[in-house]
Parts: C-alpha cells; structure tokens; sequence
C-alpha cells in the first residue's frame, strides 16, 4: 500500500503497515516502576513514568493498524552467565552500580531478583504489557541487536521503518537507533514517549541531547500525537 506521511524532524517520513514495528525499549518495573531497580537506586523516575500514556496511545494506534509491536527487555540469566567476563565494563557497572541479581521484596508481594529473567523485576509495567501477536526478546547489553534475534525478525518481516519508544534516551534507546542507522533501517524516535534521568536536572539534559543527535545524524523525531494521527488514516484491522 501506499505510505502516509509522519510529520517529523528533520522532514516528515512515510510510514506503512507492511514495512514498519513500533519498538518498546526496557519499560519494565526495574526502570519504571516503585521499587524497581532505579527506584531503590534513588533515581527519578519521573520521567519514565511520564512516557507511559502517550507510549500507551501509540501501541494502541498501532494494533488498530496491524502494526506490529517489538518488546525489548534487559534481563539476565539467573546464574549471571550472560553478564559478560569478570573484568567487561558491563559486568562491573551492573553488579556494583545496579545491583543485578540481588533478591528484592517486589511490590506484587513474591520474592524478585533484579534485572533477573521471568521475575516482577523485568516484567513489563502493566500499562504497556504486550498482547497475543506482539514480540517479545530479551537483551543483556544497551544495544537492542547485541546478540539478539531482532535483526533477523525485522528482515524475515521486510521491516525498514522502526518507531522506537522506551528508557532511557541516552542509553539503551540511542544505542539501539544507532545500530539501526547503521544497519540501513529508518529510526523514528517519539519524543514524548521516551525519557531519560541522567542530567534530568541540567539546564540541557542528555535527552534533549539525544534527540539533537539523532534528528541530526541518525534518523527522525516525532511525538505520539503526530504518530496516532497518522495512523489513524491507515485501514483498520479487522
């Protein structure tokens, strides 16, 4: 079918049914929910929790139109073998920085372990838990390829486009697009439907970095409203 037209920064897109996901990055209870990992960490999460709604409003544009729906999530092996060797950056960050794997009284009442697979911890926020159809992967670096089926799915699919969501924008998000730019997909970055909590206080944050940066060099920013009206033109699915 033909495309649409996505307004966006630094020109307006042409997205489709057949050739485009929308891309849900890490919007688990360990980033975005109380007493998840950054939340018993100290971090504001503010942010992230503000992401939900309109992320909410996409993914539901999206099932209207048959656009399907990628969910990445950070999670690990309960032994941590999937950490990396004992002297790799992110084996070092994780474990002395996040924590990863010690066991935690989670909200839901069961016994969690952060950042662990299949626990409360890595579980999407009930807001945005996927649905029968939907694809869901787990990640163990920032990068959503690394070491993932993602790559292979989106080609089996014929997918180009990809509309990313999720937390946070300078980390796992940009990483993410990154790859993508250089793997020959289109990123699309909604800009209401992301957040980031470093440099959240600065007069210029690591957010408002990111999208500078991706706008510029590595593919389009947009937001959920200009997402969902546009979608909206598309042929319903019945």
């Amino acid at each position: 079918m033909q495309a649409i037209s996505l307004p966006a920064r630094p020109s307006p897109i042409g997205i489709d049914v057949a050739s485009t996901v929308v891309i849900v990055i890490d919007m688990q209870n360990d980033f975005g929910t109380k007493g998840g990992m950054f939340d018993r960490a100290g971090i504001n999460i503010s942010m992230i929790q503000k992401a939900i709604n309109p992320t909410a409003k996409v993914l539901a544009a999206a099932r209207q139109a048959g656009i399907k729906i990628i969910y990445l999530k950070m999670g690990y092996h309960g032994d941590l073998s999937d950490l990396g060797r004992e002297d790799s950056p992110n084996r070092m960050r994780h474990l002395q920085i996040m924590h990863v794997g010690d066991t935690i009284d989670a909200p839901n009442g069961t016994k969690s372990r952060i950042l662990i697979r299949d626990t409360w911890n890595t579980d999407i926020v009930p807001e945005l838990k996927p649905m029968s159809g939907d694809i869901v992967l787990y990640k163990t670096r920032y990068n959503g390829f690394h070491n993932t089926d993602l790559d292979i799915i989106l080609k089996k699919m014929g997918i180009r486009k990809l509309i990313f969501t999720g937390c946070t924008t300078s980390v796992c998000v940009e990483s993410t697009i990154r790859d993508a730019m250089f793997r020959d997909y289109s990123p699309i970055l909604l800009e209401d439907c992301t957040g980031e909590p470093i440099g959240y206080n600065f007069p210029r944050s690591n957010h408002e970095s990111s999208l500078l940066t991706i706008e510029v060099l590595f593919g389009w920013i947009s937001d959920s409203d200009k997402f969902v009206k546009s979608v909206e033109m598309l042929p319903r699915v019945k």
